[in-house]
Formats: structure tokens, sequence, C-alpha cells
């Protein structure tokens, strides 16, 4: 009954979902104020009914219905309750719902808090809301719906839900990245809701930077925690591989972090409209284009949810005539639209609009290199092509480590003219940087020219930022309070470069320091390694709650001082008998050592990876440090979503 229920609210909300989408939307043609103020409570309803639909799925796993064809192919009896939870987002239909459910909280967050807007603008958002939501919950209702029941006959055990994803990764990564990718359905609305009102000024960019931040914040959090899940799970040492899947969460984030700056530009000085309105359609369409990728079938990855063609049609119609609809109306009402205020070469508009090239750009570079094997294979009938880190680390690297030396600059420029002392002296402040990097690694005895280079850019950029914060107090009497006083989304700058600083260093030292072999062992076998020695003592077999592992136990030791006790897994799970690779680290601060055990290669013989990374803790901290960022600049009192009353009916009536 409970599933009944759920599949009913499912119904339901796609009712609603059409009303949000032409009430609303009626309402302004005829500014009519009742049905212009409907979007609110039509929003809400949305979202119970979603949540609702969400929570009987969850009820169906935490009871083992496995009449239910979605949880009997994804759950049984003995998975742990916590992944019995996450497995409802576990596979294809689950994780849409969760996608929909996401799309409900964001269009319920912009109506209860986006109530300063004139009423018409504020219908107008939340319409093109509703119109995703329509095409969502179809797509659930025609193709992937998660509640079918095989009656009356249903096994009495279920399967299994894949060992990959019996992890901690799975109950926080989709919920994260989704809340990114669909976060950013948000700004697109925005965009088309301002075109559609045909009055595109810096208004829309103040009410969509913070939305667009909070969106950017989850994405870059979400791509974090994958990162760090594929790391410690998949058992290969590697925090990104370049798969076509991890690429369809980058590209929305390349193109999100451009938006970001050029509703900066926007709002404070009214230049780059137009551009700032393409890249709010561009940030929400490579997230959909990032679904097809992953539901449509056309690519196989460890990341990817189905294999079914009927579904990747749908969202590939879905994803034509949003991208159509929105780039149309985009042609009609752009055009007349000014530049907005003039500025030179020097000044910080300059200096963000080469930024924001150069991350198109590399967004471009990912796209070709995700997108063009499977345009080979088309093209060529079945003949398959292999794009990897060869090609990015020639094509995308470059790219970035320019934006870098921009991003530098770009704490010391001003609005419309900056000094030309303030640029000269850049060249001061990097050579001070090259020099300082190069003196380290050399003493540490690990000089490696790339190394120096990319650490010298991120020890540049903390100069810089440093420098003007500096600049800020120094001419105050209270420095201290000056302090206090800085606006709180300057210091969300600030964590957000500095972000950027933590990771740059994390890859780089992680990428040309790292050691890794590859050997056979057998227990009492040594293995010395960059001055650590890993002892194998021996293996054992141990119950979990849902399989049995053959673990090892590898004690470590530098300088005859015990360092770690390791114990890496080979899990072989009861319900399908798969076999998987658990690896275990002791992580620290500036190096993690990481063993992770292969085969059997003979009698008590087993072949054993180990890894010892330097920094690589770094790279996730950076982007926690980021995300934080995000977050920190809506707290601002400034970009601090309004909760205000609504405008006066005359004035609302008077702008519809």
């Amino acid at each position: 009954m409970i599933i009944e229920l759920g599949h009913f609210s499912l119904i339901l909300a796609l009712g609603l979902a059409l009303c949000l989408t032409l009430l609303p939307a009626w309402g302004v043609q005829t500014r009519n104020l009742m049905l212009m103020r409907s979007a609110e409570s039509l929003a809400t309803g949305l979202f119970v009914l979603l949540a609702l639909s969400f929570g009987a799925l969850s009820y169906g796993f935490l009871t083992d219905d496995f009449s239910v064809n979605y949880i009997a192919n994804n759950s049984n009896t003995a998975l742990p309750v916590n992944f019995k939870l996450s497995a409802v987002w576990g596979a294809h239909e689950g994780s849409f719902l969760l996608w929909t459910l996401v799309l409900g909280g964001w269009t319920f967050a912009v109506a209860v808090f986006s109530r300063a807007l004139t009423l018409d603008m504020r219908a107008r958002v939340l319409s093109v809301l509703g119109v995703l939501a329509v095409g969502f919950i179809l797509f659930m209702l025609l193709t992937s719906n998660p509640f079918e029941r095989s009656l009356p006959v249903y096994p009495a055990e279920g399967s299994d839900l894949n060992p990959l994803l019996q992890d901690f990764g799975l109950i926080v990564h989709p919920p994260m990245l989704y809340a990114g990718y669909v976060g950013f359905a948000v700004p697109f609305a925005f965009a088309v809701a301002t075109l559609w009102s045909g009055r595109l000024d810096s208004a829309w960019a103040r009410w969509s930077r913070p939305w667009t931040n909070i969106a950017w914040a989850c994405l870059t959090l979400g791509i974090a925690l994958g990162s760090w899940w594929a790391y410690y799970e998949l058992g290969w040492g590697g925090w990104w591989f370049w798969d076509a899947v991890e690429n369809a969460s980058f590209m929305p984030w390349l193109v999100g972090t451009a938006l970001m700056h050029s509703l900066a530009s926007t709002e404070k000085r009214g230049v780059f409209k137009r551009w700032t309105v393409l890249l709010a359609i561009a940030a929400f369409s490579l997230s959909l284009l990032g679904g097809f990728l992953v539901r449509s079938g056309v690519l196989t990855s460890v990341h990817a949810f189905a294999q079914d063609p009927e579904r990747g049609m749908y969202i590939l119609i879905f994803l034509i005539m949003v991208i159509g609809g929105s780039l149309s109306l985009y042609a009609v009402r752009a055009q007349g639209i000014g530049g907005g205020a003039t500025f030179t070469w020097r000044s910080r508009e300059a200096l963000l609009l080469v930024n924001n090239l150069l991350l198109v750009v590399a967004m471009g570079a990912v796209l070709l290199g995700t997108l063009y094997p499977l345009a080979y294979e088309a093209a060529t009938g079945g003949d398959k092509l292999s794009v990897g880190p060869p090609y990015f680390s020639a094509v995308f690297v470059p790219i970035v480590l320019l934006l870098f030396a921009f991003m530098a600059v770009s704490p010391q420029s001003r609005w419309k003219d900056t000094r030309q002392i303030n640029l000269s002296r850049q060249l001061i402040y990097l050579i001070v940087a090259m020099l300082a990097v190069a003196a380290i690694t050399w003493l540490l005895d690990a000089f490696v020219l790339q190394v120096v280079l990319i650490n010298a850019i991120a020890v540049w950029m903390v100069i810089n930022l440093a420098d003007d914060l500096i600049r800020r107090v120094r001419q105050k009497r209270d420095r201290l309070m000056a302090l206090v006083r800085q606006p709180v989304s300057y210091y969300g700058m600030l964590l957000g470069h500095g972000g950027i600083v933590v990771s740059l260093i994390g890859i780089c030292c992680t990428v040309y320091y790292s050691e890794e072999r590859d050997v056979r062992m057998v227990p009492g076998d040594v293995l010395t390694m960059s001055g650590y020695e890993f002892e194998f003592r021996q293996m054992r077999r141990v119950p979990g709650p849902n399989y049995m592992a053959d673990q090892g136990e590898f004690v470590i030791t530098s300088a005859g001082r015990t360092i770690a006790t390791l114990y890496p897994e080979k899990r072989q799970y009861r319900a399908g008998g798969q076999v998987m690779t658990e690896a275990d680290m002791d992580p620290s601060v500036f190096r993690d050592l990481y063993v992770a055990l292969g085969e059997p290669v003979g009698e008590n013989a087993w072949a054993v990876r180990v890894h010892v990374k330097p920094f690589v803790r770094w790279i996730w901290v950076g982007g926690l440090i980021m995300a934080c960022g995000g977050v920190l600049a809506v707290t601002g009192r400034r970009y601090r979503l309004a909760r205000g009353r609504e405008l006066p009916a005359r004035t609302v009536a008077a702008s519809a």
C-alpha cells in the first residue's frame, strides 16, 4: 500500500508541476495577481509530494518489499540498514527520483527565499522550474518508474546492491553531486525568466548570484567526494581518471565557475550581460548532458547507471528542447542589449573576461575529449577509440596553468582601471615565488621543473591574496576591527581562491612525487619503498555482515619505528558472489601509505599494490575549502537571500 501511495504521489506531483508551469505564466500574461501568487503554494505542494514518493520508496527498501522490481534488483535482507537507505539511489530509477526530489527542493527554496522579487519575476522563475519538473517526472513515469511491481509472483530474496556502492561514499556523494547538478537549474530559470520579461538588467544577476554560489559549492563538494571515494574504494590508488562520467560533472563545474565571476561583473559594473545569460544556459545544459551520458547507454563506465537506448532518446529529446528553446529565446531577446560600462585592458573586468574565456576553452577541451570517442565509434560503425590522460595533459593542463596565472593577478586588479604599478610588481612576486619554491625543492632533493613552475603559481596566488588583505587593513587605525569588518563575501573569495591553491599543490605533488609498486608477496616478505618498510605478516579469513573476506596484515615501519598496521581485504559477497578489493591506508597531512590486495598468485602468495602518495589529502581539503568559500559568500549581507515582503500589488501589476 505504501508503494502505491508513493506512485500516486508521483502522479499527483506531475499534475502540480503542470499547474506550476501554466498557471503562474498565464497570470503574468493576464496580470492576474492570484495566479502569480499561486506559484509558491504549487512549488511547496510539488516538493511535499516528491518527498512523499521518495519516502515511500525508502520504506520499501527498509521493509524488504521484493515485490517491487527496483528493490528486488538492488537489495536483500542481509544488506546493512545504512546501505539499504543509500540503495534507494544506488541504481538508475531511484537515482533519478532523487534527482527530481532535489529539483523540487530547489524550487521550494526559490519560492520561500525569493519573496523580495517582484511577483511577476518570481512567477516566471517558478514557471520555468515547473517545466523542468514536468520533463523529469514524465521521464520517470514513462521509462524509469521505480514503483513497478512483479505481482503475483515475486522473489522471496532480493539480489544485491553493487559491492562498489556498499560504502559510505554512496551515502554522501550522489546527493551532494545532484544538489550541484540540479542547482544550476535555478540560475538557468532566472536567465530564461529575464529573457522572457525583456528586462535584462543587473537585477537578475544580483538575484541569481547567491543561488549560483550555492549550486557551485555543492557541485564542488560532490566532485571532491567522488574523487575521494574512487581513491579509497576502487583499489587503484588514483584520484581522477578522466572517465567520461567524471568529465560530465566537471564540465558544468568549469562553466559554473565562469558564471559566478561573470555574474559579479554584471551586477557590479553592468558588463557581460548577454555573455552571463549564455553561461547560465550552458551550465544547466551541460548538467543535462551529463544525465544523458550516464543514463543513455552510449558509454560504459563504472559510474554509468543505465544501458537503455529508449531512456537515452527521451533525455536527448528533452535536452534538445531545453537547449533549443532557451537559445531561441536568447536569440530573439538578447540582440538589442547594450554591452554596459566601458573598461580598460588593465581592469578587473578584463581579467575576469579572460578567465571566463579560458574556463570555457578548458570546458571545450574536456567536451571534445569526452564526445570524440563516441562520435568516432558512431562514424566508423563500432571501432573503439580511447582518449585518456595523455590528451588531457597535453591540451587541458596548459590552458588551466594560464588560467591560474591570470587568477594570481586578479586580486591586485581594480574595477574600470588598474594602476600600472600594481601590475608591474607582479613580476617581482612571481620571481620571489619561483625562487622560494625552487630553494625548498632543492633542499628536499625533490627538484622537478614542472613542480617548481606549478607551485610557484600557487605561491604567487597566495602572495597576491595576502597583499590584497594587508592593503585593505594597513591604513586603518584599528586593524583588528578592519579585519572583522571586511565583507563576508570577500572572505568567501579568499577561501575559494585559497582552496584552489591547496588543491593545486596537492595535485602537483601527488602527480610528480607519488611512488607505486605492484609486487608478489608471501607472508614474511618485506618491501622497502620511499623510506618505509612494508612487511606482509599474515592472511586470515574474516566475516563481514554480508560477505567473507581474505584479510592481509601489513606492518609499516620507518627508521625502526612502527608507523601503522594496515588490513586490506579481498571480499566475496554472499548474495551475488562478486569479489571486491578493499584497500587500507594510513593517512596523514603530508602523505598517504596505501596497500591493496590483488589476486592470489600461488601458494600463500598474493599480488600486492603499494602506494606512497604525498599531499594527496590536500586535493580534497582544497575542494572542501572552495565549497566553504562559495557558501560563505552567500551569507554576506549584500548577497544574503532576501525574505522581504512582496511588493505592493500596484507595483507588481505595473511591472508585469
